[in-house]
């Protein structure tokens, strides 16, 4: 069956002047069978559900339904996964429409097999919206889970609490806007195979509680652009190793497949030569019989749902733990988002017309990027949308390289030992023992020595710690992967040369620096308070640490999320003085929020005396500013101390700002 057969995008709502197909369509039916669970959905779904809607910009994946077509019957289809969601937008629709801010129709396009209380809810949806009708003599007759997901929807769009000038309750949701987001929401129908064992595969799905992601559905499209099947195959290898983010790629794959990508010691950079892959993982094919049997169709529901799966490939004992060892600092959605604009730089794909990709990694608009690349992109003088199995083919070994250099080169948080938090890590994977003894073994990154015991050279070290700190540095400052465009320069760094760690190092601080330049040190305002960068701190602390690495050995990167003001931003009524000047740069610094609620209004020399361990084991500058308040006074602070604190940073920023910069 071919896949663009199999997937279909719907929208919710249909987009005027235009003839797109939508979900409740007059011709579609959806049939909710007995085997799934009752609508069961409550308060949190729903309400995240509307709170996800309502947050949109552009295009926006709420996931995906499962069906099958009904024998003998146009249009209509038997839900087999996606149920709680499908119901949800029904009822919310009908809500709408019922208010009269939406002129469209839904109709009686769902209704459920064997359960005429639930079937009776949805003929009466209406009766049931309006204040006017009443349903006394039917209320025996009700499906009250679906009567409680109505009430859930009208409470979220009216509130008591806002009444506007009227006097009458006001929507606790701009509607209008709210109907224009639902029109660029899209849903993925995907029905299966003719044959497929419904009742099994709704077991399978059940039994794991997961929906069909969109990189789910991207896998599919990019292995349909592959004729052949040890292509396929050695795609949907890859693929699925590269998938789960938890350790070292290398452990995802199969033992016998190791040294043949990533060499004796499993630690060399695998190849982009596709043909030498495909040619040396063929390994055993499928019986004759089952190719026969899928020969006309080369990617099945069943292999998209295979991707599901959260069964190791590899077979170690210890895989298990080194997984759980090494945490990932990105999830696997947002790597491809990265690894597309590596492939974007590194092929230096152009776009006709100024249809690139957008700043924003969002994981929302994956395929929207991807189909955005296919049909827009060229690589020289060749149109990427002519030849797709060729962008298949490139994309998924720049997938593979660009995973094992990620896991090489970028940090990790490892929890070994006792550590259940986890520290900062830059390691990397290597083999010890010798044939059939092998066993994947860890040592810094980098480091010439091929033994786990860490030991390095001092400029080896030296290297290896200025690379792990700067990285920190931009990962607590860039806390959401939707702005975390670090890593993919970092990639592009790498995939363009082989560098060394110092050479990466001096990149990431560039990065941290242009970021401290534009954003702060341009603006030749210093008085920010808490619109403050927070990357402004961070690259201090690091410079601080970097000046004098034995008197700060004890310092880490930690997730410090707010600006604290020294001398407070609000004292107490008649406690002492305001001060006009508290939200200039050196009375500020970056502090957890759990210590931020301690510091509450205090006068800097309390905040010293009450908190002294927290003030040194806090940011760089947060130290700096206690050691300078125990040895004057609150008044010698805000007239002179501060401005020559301040003075100080400002010139370490601008002079590594210079060399670097220019």
């Amino acid at each position: 069956m071919d896949i663009n057969k199999m997937i279909q995008e719907l929208r919710i709502l249909e987009i005027l002047d235009n003839d797109n197909v939508t979900l409740f369509d007059k011709g579609a039916h959806y049939v909710i069978p007995l085997y799934q669970r009752a609508y069961a959905w409550e308060d949190k779904e729903i309400v995240q559900l509307i709170d996800d809607i309502n947050d949109t910009t552009g295009d926006y994946y709420i996931g995906s339904l499962i069906v099958a077509k009904i024998k003998g019957q146009e249009e209509q289809y038997e839900v087999v996964d996606g149920q709680q969601r499908l119901t949800t937008l029904y009822l919310l629709l009908h809500y709408l429409a019922s208010r009269g801010d939406w002129s469209g129709e839904v109709g009686k396009t769902l209704s459920f097999g064997c359960r005429p209380n639930s079937n009776y809810t949805l003929t009466h949806i209406q009766d049931l919206l309006s204040d006017e009708k009443s349903l006394a003599n039917g209320e025996d007759k009700l499906d009250h889970s679906i009567c409680n997901g109505l009430k859930i929807i009208r409470q979220k769009f009216v509130s008591e609490a806002r009444r506007g000038k009227s006097g009458k309750v006001g929507d606790a949701i701009d509607v209008d806007p709210f109907v224009d987001r639902l029109k660029s929401v899209i849903l993925y129908r995907i029905e299966v195979p003719e044959h497929t064992d419904l009742n099994r595969y709704f077991e399978i799905m059940n039994t794991r509680g997961e929906q069909l992601e969109q990189h789910d559905i991207l896998k599919a499209r990019l292995m349909d652009y592959l004729s052949d099947r040890p292509e396929q195959e050695f795609f949907a290898r890859v693929w699925n190793a590269c998938r789960d983010m938890t350790g070292y790629v290398q452990m995802h794959f199969a033992k016998d497949e190791r040294e043949k990508i990533f060499g004796e010691r499993w630690c060399d950079k695998p190849s982009r030569d596709w043909s030498r892959y495909v040619d040396r993982l063929k390994g055993e094919q499928e019986a004759d019989e089952e190719a026969t049997k899928r020969e006309d169709e080369a990617v099945s529901i069943e292999e998209i749902t295979k991707s599901l799966s959260r069964e190791k490939i590899g077979d170690d004992a210890d895989d298990d733990k080194a997984s759980i060892r090494f945490e990932s600092i990105i999830g696997f959605q947002y790597f491809l988002l990265h690894v597309l604009r590596v492939l974007i730089k590194v092929e230096d794909v152009s776009f006709d017309g100024g249809k690139g990709l957008g700043i924003q990694l969002d994981d929302k608009c994956l395929l929207k990027d991807f189909d955005r690349t296919i049909e827009y992109g060229q690589i020289g003088d060749t149109s990427i949308k002519e030849d797709k199995a060729e962008f298949a083919r490139k994309f998924i070994l720049i997938l593979l390289q660009a995973r094992f250099l990620f896991d090489r080169f970028i940090i990790k948080r490892d929890s070994k030992g006792d550590n259940h938090e986890g520290s900062w890590s830059l390691k990397e994977l290597y083999a010890s023992g010798t044939k059939s003894s092998k066993k994947a073994s860890y040592r810094n990154t980098a480091s010439s020595n091929m033994n786990e015991e860490n030991e390095e050279s001092k400029e080896e070290m030296t290297n290896r710690q200025e690379c792990l700190m700067i990285q920190s540095a931009l990962r607590v400052s860039y806390t959401s992967p939707k702005v975390m465009h670090w890593i993919t320069k970092l990639l592009v760094c790498l995939f363009r040369s082989e560098v060394s760690l110092s050479q990466l190092t001096e990149v990431a601080e560039r990065i941290a620096a242009e970021a401290v330049k534009d954003n702060f040190l341009d603006l030749d305002n210093y008085e920010l308070g808490v619109q403050t960068p927070h990357v402004v701190f961070n690259y201090l602390d690091y410079l601080l640490w970097k000046e004098d690495k034995e008197r700060y050995e004890d310092f880490v990167f930690e997730f410090r999320n707010s600006v604290e003001h020294w001398y407070p931003q609000r004292p107490p009524e008649g406690a002492f003085e305001a001060w006009d000047e508290r939200d200039t740069f050196g009375n500020l610094c970056i502090i957890s929020r759990s210590v931020n609620s301690k510091f509450s209004n205090l006068l800097p020399a309390s905040k010293m005396n009450s908190f002294e361990k927290m003030v040194k084991k806090g940011s760089l500058k947060l130290r700096i500013m206690g050691e300078i308040i125990s040895k004057s006074t609150n008044q010698e602070w805000i007239e002179k101390k501060c401005r020559e604190h301040e003075k100080e940073m400002l010139k370490l920023l601008k002079k590594r700002t210079e060399e670097l910069l220019g």
